[in-house]
């Protein structure tokens, strides 16, 4: 059946396309896109050969549409689909990307003619847009009718979406199978229940630009293992870097770079280039219920980790031997100058050293390099520093005694380097206290602050420690409690592990925030939820103090209230001692070899 259907959309359209969308590839990935945001679990992209008139077609398996849906919302252009049904599709939860109501006409900046149809509900769709309907003109679109055919001749089962793109636009580049895997791998790489085939053949992770990297390895503890990655050249950086963890196919958490973001010998940049999967079906008794993560002390977790750490560490260093070299030779001169001033048999050790820095800041521009450099040769110029970096290497080839005398006056330098570390935490505070004072802090901006130095806290909890299960499992806590309208009353929480193997929940208020009876049984609540998980936990709460009316002999156990001008006055106090102590012990050596250590 063919009726008439009408653009509901202002004439300046075609102006929004053509300035959004500078190539083929781009305006591809947006009707991938449309597919994503219908709950595709399969998207067919078919490509013609250069300087052939066959279509473009991309076809997806979605939700489709029903007549109804075509006229009222994919005819009316600039229609934000999250305004009507929410920023989540309905079927598999996912982030919706549409946004500007515009992607789906994206196709004809590549084609003179758009063909859609899709199927719904026993029903079949059919539109064809021209691009000269979308011509400007004195009249509104609105007026450009549209033929739309209609049957019920469709399989109920069946749905999903079609686009075809005709009569391509000879003054653009015909698109690039190569560009357009690549960036629709770089967007969708890590989803999981999407699949895109690109003229039959399946995204995958060696779409990737740079050197790709396999490797199957049948570990002890985990048995067959299988890692692949994509090691990035230049400076190529990748959208949802780290290696992900799959588990009978699936998964587990976020993608993470397995103990090598704590590793000093390796740029933190660097790991922005490596992208990979790593599937170990072995660990699946040690995946939490919701894959958010996985219990990190197994030994079969541990194992791997080790292994993913020393392969991805193995192929960065081989790679990126030459970017090393490079920046060593930027700065040479200056390195060749400074070593000629020391003595012969001090030469070894400094450029061992500055072989080790340049490892970790070569990508820095010059002018923080040098800083860097600097710094590490005036250290090794003080005689008290230098012996004993000295003395521990001797230590190395088995001399005992020299190694206990190495210590001992590593034990009196750090003296020194303590001393400085408390003026600087001294200033540290009255940073601290500013933010306090300041009415237009947050509790995100507090946290932040003192979730890094928790030292401020006091010399029990100094040693607390995060880690990345901890933090995605009360972030997953938290999103699944506070959406909707409640989102906005997310609260900023901390949780931690302590050496006693029990945890603390630190829940942030405004410094000007009286902590009250309800604070108290809403923290109470947030302890109820975890505690199936991590237990024991002790809470404790941080803000202007406990609020007047409440009897802190009545307070639950196990929680405790202070405020943040009381932590600061306690941290203060603490490092005021500890300087009149260093002060006068006369063992310290003389503060010129306060300087800072070796990386």
């Amino acid at each position: 059946m063919a009726n008439l259907t009408r653009f509901r959309v202002d004439p300046l359209l075609i102006k929004v396309l053509s300035d959004t969308y500078r190539s083929t590839e781009k305006a591809l990935k947006e009707l991938v896109d449309n597919a994503w945001d219908a709950d595709a679990t399969t998207v067919h992209i078919t490509l013609p050969a250069p300087m052939t008139r066959d279509p473009i077609v991309i076809t997806d398996n979605g939700s489709g549409m029903i007549p109804l849906e075509v006229e009222k919302t994919y005819m009316v252009v600039a229609d934000d689909r999250r305004s009507r049904s929410g920023d989540l599709t309905r079927e598999y939860r996912r982030q919706v990307k549409g946004r500007k109501g515009i992607g789906k006409f994206a196709g004809l900046m590549a084609a003179n003619t758009m063909a859609m149809e899709t199927k719904s509900r026993g029903q079949r769709t059919y539109v064809k847009i021209p691009m000269s309907a979308l011509k400007p003109r004195e009249a509104d679109l609105e007026t450009v009718e549209v033929p739309i055919d209609v049957s019920t001749d469709c399989d109920p089962a069946e749905h999903g979406t079609t686009i075809t793109l005709s009569d391509l636009n000879q003054g653009m580049v015909y698109p690039d199978a190569d560009q357009l895997r690549k960036l629709l791998f770089t967007e969708y790489g890590r989803a999981e229940s999407f699949s895109i085939f690109v003229n039959g053949d399946r995204l995958d992770i060696d779409d990737l630009p740079g050197s790709q990297h396999k490797l199957s390895e049948n570990l002890p503890t985990v048995g067959a293992t299988d890692l692949r990655m994509t090691v990035g050249e230049g400076k190529q950086r990748f959208k949802g870097s780290g290696i992900a963890l799959k588990v009978g196919g699936k998964t587990v958490g976020e993608p993470g770079f397995f103990g090598l973001e704590d590793d000093d010998e390796v740029p933190k940049r660097l790991l922005k280039q490596v992208y990979g999967e790593v599937h170990a079906d072995a660990l699946l008794p040690g995946v939490t219920a919701d894959w958010g993560a996985i219990v990190e002390n197994t030994v079969g977790y541990k194992e791997l980790k080790e292994f993913v750490r020393q392969q991805v560490k193995a192929k960065l260093s081989e790679l990126h031997k030459r970017d090393m070299a490079l920046a060593k030779a930027r700065i040479q001169r200056r390195i060749e100058a400074t070593l000629a001033k020391l003595p012969e048999h001090r030469r070894r050790i400094a450029e061992r050293y500055l072989q080790r820095v340049l490892a970790k800041f070569y990508d820095e521009p010059d002018e923080k390099l040098t800083v860097i450099i600097n710094l590490c040769l005036e250290a090794l110029e003080v005689d008290d520093y230098y012996v004993v970096v000295e003395n521990l290497e001797k230590a190395e080839k088995g001399d005992v005694s020299i190694f206990a005398q190495a210590l001992k006056d590593f034990g009196l330098l750090d003296m020194a380097f303590m001393m400085r570390q408390a003026k600087r935490r001294m200033q540290y505070l009255d940073h601290l206290e500013h933010l306090i004072n300041d009415p237009k802090t947050t509790e995100k901006l507090l946290h932040d602050a003192i979730a890094e130095n928790l030292w401020v806290l006091g010399p029990e909890y100094a040693m607390v420690a995060s880690n990345r299960t901890l933090a995605t499992l009360l972030d997953q806590y938290s999103s699944a409690k506070f959406k909707g309208a409640r989102a906005n009353k997310r609260p900023d929480l901390f949780l931690g592990k302590k050496m006693s193997a029990g945890h603390l929940l630190i829940e942030f208020k405004r410094p000007s925030k009286a902590i009250d009876r309800d604070d108290e049984n809403q923290a109470e609540k947030y302890r109820d939820d975890l505690i199936t998980k991590f237990q024991p936990i002790e809470i404790l709460m941080i803000g202007k103090g406990r609020a007047s009316s409440v009897d802190p002999r009545s307070a639950p156990p196990d929680l405790t209230v202070v405020s943040y001008a009381q932590l600061i006055s306690t941290a203060r106090a603490q490092l005021d001692w500890l300087l009149q102590q260093q002060l006068s012990d006369h063992r310290l050596p003389p503060m010129r070899a306060a300087v800072a250590p070796i990386p």
